[in-house]
């Protein structure tokens, strides 16, 4: 599972990753905000109505789930459970506080920080994004020093400063999990 900051570029690293391992299963998070131009529903996110997150919420359907930034985000269970029983490796994108909340339902799942070089290469990023207001960006910036506060509770820590370089240590890292698992 891959959490970090807003900003850090967990989407093109992921991206690349997801090229790398191609049987890596690629799990979509649901959330109520707006579809940004470019995304494709089921592939980028599940895009819900708040009210059909909160039912399916209310249902236990959710391994986690939090307000992000006004948002609900969560991951569906069911689709995660059925790859994980299967034996497939699962990569999860979530939020930090999501990874530590999913750290409380599988103790085993390997949690990986992923950080922008500086807080400069951050705020420059987010906003090359151009999808948040200055100061959404500020706000998102503040939330990452809290955020990073935490990464001493993840397993390993990567620094974006390039992203194939990142992509490739997320593969090593998995490689050595499944390693590690083939060995136990």
């Amino acid at each position: 599972m891959v959490a970090g900051p807003s900003g850090v570029g967990k989407g093109t690293v992921l991206a690349q990753l997801r090229e790398r391992e191609p049987g890596l299963w690629f799990s979509v998070s649901a959330t109520t905000r707006e579809m940004r131009p470019g995304e494709i529903d089921g592939v980028d996110y599940r895009f819900l109505s708040r009210d059909d997150f909160v039912a399916q919420r209310d249902d236990g359907r959710f391994l986690e789930w939090f307000d992000v930034y006004g948002d609900l985000k969560g991951t569906p269970r069911q689709p995660v459970e059925e790859h994980l029983a299967a034996g497939d490796d699962v990569l999860l994108e979530v939020d930090v506080q999501g990874a530590l909340r999913v750290r409380e339902e599988m103790p085993d799942a390997v949690l990986v920080f992923l950080d922008a070089p500086t807080p400069e290469a951050q705020a420059e990023r987010l906003r090359a994004r151009g999808v948040d207001a200055p100061d959404q960006i500020d706000r998102r910036l503040a939330e990452a020093d809290i955020e990073k506060a935490v990464a001493e509770r993840f397993d390993e820590v990567v620094v974006n400063d390039d992203a194939d370089r990142a992509a490739r240590q997320l593969a090593a890292i998995l490689a050595a999990r499944r390693h590690r698992g083939a060995t136990d």
